[in-house]
């Protein structure tokens, strides 16, 4: 009697880590295929965050292998050129009280972005110019030096999801930290004399110290590349504008860009920003990675880039590399796709998804881009958490709680995410595996934390999607973090790799 009591209570503790499945799906013989969720770690990860003191922090660069600038293989830009690259949230001391409102402001921001993005996106395909929406510089405002008193960082603009690398400009270069944006192209940095800066954590560039800085034309080519522009003196002028409201105006130019020890680039296009302000952190600017022509990327002619990023609420660093990485036989690999109507974003080929192992049933055309150019699936380092286009979210979602029936569940929502856990009793959980699958026949299994993030200090996770009314779905960084994603841009392939960061 004993001994049938002992197997019971066992049945039910494993009932508490091994999730259900669905009987008109799966065969009971099969179990679903479960990942682990540290659920420790991850509350511990949630404390640091708060905590760290940047001013103790360590951004010491490794560096790499110098790269001989005389070298005409470099000159081409086909060498090999590595930073380092690190979460902004560990670059500025919070402002949050707890956790949970660090969450819901890294949410706020991310919708904006979000609808920034779609809305880039629509306005080409509409053939809408953005030029006409607003008015561009005002050309009788003169630029006024004036002591930056804006705050490092408000608590709408902690936590914005986005990583940058150290970077240096001008010659002699000066070091200063730059946002990484897949989904841009302008590059900019904040210049002297300020009519309107907020505060960074260096100083504030000034053009007149840098013997390579050229002010450009109003017919230089670059300037004409310009989504909105300006002239004033025979100087160009530009201006760029993001989803959340926040905007950079001033001198487009260019100049050296210096990459650590690895090498550097003569003449880069760049926005010298003397009105910068908005929902931006203590960075000196932005580093353009999207496709269009003003990009670094393709600035510099790269034939690939690749990043792996850390966990946004880890102090650890990994790496941006350009011309280095080689796709290997084991990489989950995807189509890089181009949209004909804008350039910027990169789109991958996705199929689909898997949860526990099992197929999730959706249209095989609903990651497509149609012929107009609306829809497809793009990868946004900027975005955090992954939209889905509303019926394949809501299939994604469906399949996962037909699996996890025997777990707590938390909250019923939370900002955007609608299906939340309570895991605060566990230091471990299973959970069914999420897979990503891709055209062409590959797929990449997420680890746990990739798609169930804590969302408070106390242990509720949440599922880490959300759906979108767009046509439009984005892959954001959550589901990025710990992989390699390679940017193979000579042969149109993206790969993911989680065993190289």
């Amino acid at each position: 009697m004993a001994f049938k009591r002992l197997i019971s209570l066992l049945t039910v503790t494993l009932s508490l880590f091994l999730t259900t499945t669905d009987a008109s799906s799966r065969p009971l013989s099969t179990p679903p295929k479960t990942s682990v969720l540290d659920v420790v770690s991850s509350l511990q990860q949630t404390q640091t965050i708060l905590s760290l003191d940047p001013a103790r922090s360590s951004f010491t660069s490794t560096r790499p292998e110098s790269v001989s600038l005389s070298d005409p293989v470099f000159l081409n830009s086909s060498s090999p050129l590595s930073l380092e690259l690190h979460s902004r949230d560990i670059f500025v001391a919070s402002q949050h009280k707890d956790y949970k409102s660090l969450v819901l402001s890294r949410l706020e921001r991310d919708s904006s972005r979000v609808a920034g993005i779609a809305a880039k996106i629509r306005f080409a395909v509409e053939g809408i110019d953005r030029s006409d929406l607003k008015p561009v510089y005002n050309e009788d405002t003169r630029y006024q030096t004036q002591e930056l008193t804006t705050p490092v960082v408000s608590g709408a603009s902690q936590g914005s999801g986005e990583y940058f690398s150290r970077i240096g400009v001008g010659t002699p270069a000066k070091e200063m930290y730059l946002v990484l944006d897949t989904g841009s192209d302008v590059n900019w940095i904040q210049c002297e004399p300020c009519s309107d800066c907020y505060q960074q954590s260096d100083p504030v560039f000034n053009p007149t110290s840098s013997s390579t800085y050229k002010s450009l034309t109003c017919s230089a080519p670059q300037c004409s590349l310009l989504e909105t522009s300006a002239c004033r003196s025979n100087k160009c002028l530009y201006q760029v504008s993001y989803g959340d409201g926040s905007f950079t105006v001033g001198e487009f130019a260019t100049d050296t860009v210096t990459f650590g020890e690895s090498g550097k680039i003569n003449d880069v296009a760049l926005g010298c920003g003397h009105d910068n302000e908005g929902l931006f952190t203590g960075a000196a600017g932005l580093l353009g990675l999207g496709g269009g022509v003003l990009s670094i990327t393709n600035q510099m002619k790269a034939t690939s880039f690749s990043y792996c990023l850390v966990d946004r609420d880890s102090a650890k660093s990994s790496s941006l590399d350009f011309n280095s990485v080689q796709l290997g036989s084991g990489d989950a690999t995807a189509p890089l796709l181009r949209n004909q109507k804008i350039d910027t974003f990169y789109y991958l080929g996705l199929s689909g998804f898997s949860v526990g192992g099992q197929k999730v049933m959706i249209s095989d055309s609903i990651f497509a881009v149609d012929a107009s150019g609306s829809g497809g699936v793009i990868l946004d380092c900027g975005t955090a958490v992954t939209r889905l286009q509303t019926e394949a979210y809501n299939s994604l979602r469906d399949a996962f709680l037909r699996l996890t029936t025997k777990l707590k569940k938390g909250t019923s929502s939370i900002s955007l995410f609608d299906t939340c856990y309570d895991f605060s009793s566990l230091s471990t959980v299973k959970v069914p595996t999420v897979t990503f699958h891709f055209t062409g026949g590959k797929s990449l299994d997420l680890p746990a934390k990739n798609y169930l993030i804590p969302v408070d200090d106390s242990g509720t996770f949440c599922f880490a999607f959300a759906p979108t009314s767009s046509s439009l779905s984005i892959i954001g960084n959550v589901q990025q973090q710990g992989t390699r994603i390679t940017y193979d841009l000579t042969n149109n392939r993206i790969g993911l790799s989680a065993n190289k960061c």
